[in-house]
């Protein structure tokens, strides 16, 4: 997952185009709706996210005051807040940053407060 860097825009899309990503899908809102009416696409998204919750716990690299994969959990937040609702995208963030207190908080403020506000 390190090695490519265009993958975290395909499994958690957004309505915004992504700056990193120009090709990257965009949702409009009949898309938005499309993907939260399907049980496939819930059922991918729910994998997607359960496989980069066990990614973000094994590996600790990305624990430090700044790093790509703190943009790429914000996303995360994001889209699982659109797709899947602030439930699941509260549990996601609050397991993240279990992950971060569990590690001394190395994480910066300015971070912290992206996610907080994804």
């Amino acid at each position: 997952m390190e090695q490519v860097h265009d993958f975290i825009q395909w499994l958690f899309p957004l309505r915004e185009r992504s700056g990193a990503q120009p090709n990257a899908p965009v949702l409009t809102d009949e898309d938005v709706e499309a993907i939260r009416e399907s049980m496939s696409a819930q059922a991918a998204l729910a994998a997607a996210t359960d496989r980069l919750a066990i990614f973000y716990f094994r590996n600790g690299h990305w624990l430090t005051a700044s790093d790509h994969n703190h943009l790429r959990i914000t996303r995360i937040i994001k889209s699982l807040r659109l797709l899947r609702g602030d439930e699941l995208a509260d549990a996601f963030r609050t397991l993240i940053l279990a992950r971060v207190a569990e590690a001394g908080s190395p994480v910066g403020q300015p971070t912290l407060g992206f996610w907080s506000r994804a």
